[in-house]
C-alpha cells in the first residue's frame, strides 16, 4: 500500500490542515508500516515458523501508527499476526491525553487487547510485560526534536528488549524536521531526563530508525548492552526536502504542519513564565505572557536552524527575574546551562548559535555512521 511523497512549505495553516500535498505524481513514497509486508522480517519473525510456531507480538503504537488509512494494530491481526498486547507512549494509545497527564493502562476497545502505558511511573517494559512476548514492533511518528519523548520511549523498550533477548523491529517515519540539525547538544552528566536521554543536539536531522541504530551503535542503553533490532525502512524518503506534512497529528498540540515546524524553536518556552498557546486554538504557534502575545501562525519558519529571536525578544518583554521558572526544566530541554546564562548575559543569536558548532560538527560526524537515507548535505549513504 503506497502512498505518495509529501511537502510543505511552512507558512500559516488551518488546525485541520493535515492533509497530504502532492510534491509529484511519479514521487512514490512508502513507510515502513507500508513497507513490512515485503520485508524478510515479516514471515521470520510474525508468521508461522516450521512446527506451528507463532510469535507473540507486541506492538508499541498510538494514533500515528497507521498503514495507509488503517491502524497498524488492526492491520496486523487482519494478516495473521498473533498481536497480544499493546504498550503506549505518552499521550496514550489514541493521542487524546495531554502533555505530562497521567496514561493508565486499559483494553483496547475495539480489539480486546491490553494496554500498557509506558509514561507516568511505568516507562519500561517490566521483566512481568515482556513474558509473554517473542519480538516488539514499534511504530511511532517522531517530530525530530531532542525533548519529544517518544526518543526516550524508543530507548527503554530497546533496553527491554536487549535484556531479554528480544528481537526489536522498528518501523521508520519520515522525520518533519530531518532537514536540517542544530541546537546545543545535550549535557548527560547534569541533565539526562525523560526529555532528553541522549548526546544529541536539540534538532538531530534523523528518522526514528537511523536514531534506533545510533543508540544501539554507541551503547547508549544500560550496561552498554545493544538491541536485536531490524529497522523496516522507508520507501523514496527525501530528506533534503523542506519537510513532511503528516497525515496525523502526532500529539495533541501539534496540530498541523505549521506548530511542528516552530516546535523546535517555542519548545523552550515551557522552561519559562511564557505560554506556548495551550488551551487555545493555536498551540505551539503563539507566545504568550499575561496580556503579551507573540503570534507567530504567518510567520515563516527558517528551514535550516531553531530562530533564537522568539526567546530573546519574549525575555526583552519580561520583567527581570520573571522569565525561567525557578527550577531547572530550562535547562533540561536545552540541555545545558550555558543557553540561558548566554541570554541573561544578552548574548546576540548569532554569538550564542557560535558557542554550538564544535558539538555539532563532532555530531554531525558521528550521524554519519547510522544514515539509512542520503544525508542532505553530502548525498552519502551509510
Amino acid at each position: 500500500m503506497l502512498s505518495q511523497l509529501l511537502f510543505y512549505s511552512c507558512h500559516a495553516q488551518s488546525n485541520e490542515d493535515f492533509g497530504y500535498e502532492l510534491l509529484s505524481p511519479d514521487s512514490v513514497f512508502a513507510t515502513g508500516a507500508e513497507n513490512l509486508w515485503g520485508h524478510e522480517v515479516f514471515p521470520s519473525m510474525f508468521l508461522f515458523r516450521e512446527g506451528g510456531y507463532k510469535g507473540r507480538t507486541a506492538v508499541v503504537a498510538n494514533q500515528t501508527s497507521v498503514v495507509g488509512a488503517t491502524h497498524l494494530v488492526d492491520t496486523l491481526l487482519r494478516a495473521g499476526v498473533n498481536v497480544t498486547k499493546i504498550f503506549c507512549p505518552e499521550h496514550g494509545f489514541r493521542g487524546t491525553a495531554a502533555a505530562g497527564a497521567k496514561v493508565d493502562n486499559s483494553t483496547d476497545p475495539k480489539t480486546g487487547l491490553p494496554i500498557i502505558s509506558l509514561y507516568g511511573k511505568n516507562k519500561k517494559p517490566t521483566a512481568k510485560q515482556m513474558e509473554d512476548v517473542d519480538v516488539v514492533l514499534f511504530d511511532l511518528q517522531d517530530v525530530g526534536c531532542r525533548f519529544y519523548t517518544y526518543l526516550s520511549t524508543l530507548h527503554y523498550v530497546m533496553e527491554a528488549c536487549a535484556e531479554r533477548d528480544i528481537p526489536l523491529v522498528v518501523l521508520d517515519r519520515p522525520n518533519p524536521n530531518g532537514h536540517y540539525i542544530d541546537g546545543p547538544v545535550l549535557d548527560t552528566a547534569h541533565y539526562r531526563s525523560f526529555v532528553g536521554m541522549h548526546p544529541v543536539p536539540i534538532v538531530y536531522g534523523m528518522t526514528i530508525g537511523e536514531y534506533a541504530q545510533m543508540i544501539n551503535g554507541e551503547h547508549w542503553l544500560a550496561g552498554g548492552r545493544e538491541c536485536n533490532l531490524t529497522v523496516v525502512p522507508m520507501q523514496g524518503y527525501r530528506r533534503d526536502s523542506i519537510g513532511y506534512e503528516l497525515p496525523v497529528p502526532p500529539s495533541p498540540n501539534l496540530r498541523n504542519a505549521h506548530a511542528v515546524a516552530l516546535y523546535p524553536s517555542l519548545c523552550l518556552f515551557e522552561g519559562t513564565n511564557c505560554g506556548v498557546g495551550r488551551g487555545t486554538p493555536w498551540p505551539f504557534e503563539i507566545v504568550t505572557y499575561k496580556a503579551d502575545t507573540l503570534n507567530l501562525r504567518s510567520a515563516v519558519c527558517s528551514n535550516n536552524a531553531i530562530n533564537l529571536s522568539y526567546l530573546l525578544r519574549m525575555y526583552s518583554c519580561v520583567p527581570k527575574g520573571k522569565f525561567f521558572l525557578k527550577n531547572n526544566f530550562f535547562e533540561k530541554l536545552a540541555g545545558t546551562s550555558q543557553l540561558r546564562k548566554q541570554i541573561e548575559l544578552g548574548l546576540t543569536e548569532e554569538e550564542i548559535r557560535a558557542t554550538w558548532q564544535p558539538s555539532l560538527n563532532r555530531f554531525k560526524t558521528l550521524r554519519q555512521h547510522y544514515l539509512i537515507y542520503p544525508d542532505t548535505q553530502t548525498n552519502a549513504k551509510r
